[in-house]
């Protein structure tokens, strides 16, 4: 069911479908994607998503923005909290069971891994990784000082409902089957 409140708006070119919610002053830019079809997708007040964006919903993992909320344009959020006032610039991932603290950044392809909390008011640095609750910040060249933390955050699970070491077969059956509009 898509609720949108009257003084929201959304462009022609956006999509919505499923279970989604667009509060007060709420806008959807051209292009982007909010699909709540596996999970709530929740906007606050006066959140702006920017175009070519997507949001999406996950069983388990809704995605949940908060008031005041920038969310840039080719990002992908995936079943997350986004707190008020938050920063999310050009590009940047967000992945299920993440939090994303009140008044924090992650600026141009940032990264915040699943199941990581990310403190209020912190800055993901350009390109930066945060993965752990609380988050650690890695720049992208300390592949194995984060993968220490990230392999303890269950990517795998989080995202595709498999144990890590599943072969990309068996995650692409049932990734296809999620997918398939006919199911």
């Amino acid at each position: 069911m898509i609720e949108i409140d009257p003084t929201a708006s959304v462009a022609p070119s956006a999509v919505l479908t499923g279970d989604v919610t667009l509060g007060p002053g709420a806008r959807v830019l051209a292009g982007a994607v909010l699909d709540g079809t596996r999970g709530p997708v929740v906007l606050g007040e006066d959140t702006v998503v920017m175009e070519h964006a997507v949001l999406r919903g996950r069983a388990g993992h809704p995605v949940t923005v908060g008031d005041a909320v920038l969310i840039g344009p080719h990002t992908n959020i995936t079943g997350a909290r986004v707190e008020d006032e938050v920063f999310v610039a050009t590009g940047a991932c967000v992945f299920a069971g993440a939090v994303v603290g009140v008044r924090s950044e992650l600026r141009i392809h940032a990264v915040l891994q699943v199941n990581s909390t990310l403190p209020p008011d912190s800055v993901v640095q350009i390109g930066w990784i945060a993965a752990g609750d609380p988050a650690q910040l890695f720049p992208p060249d300390r592949h194995d000082e984060l993968w220490a933390v990230q392999q303890g955050l269950d990517f795998p699970g989080a995202m595709y409902g498999v144990p890590r070491g599943t072969p990309m077969r068996e995650i692409m059956r049932r990734v296809s089957e999620v997918y398939d509009p006919r199911a």
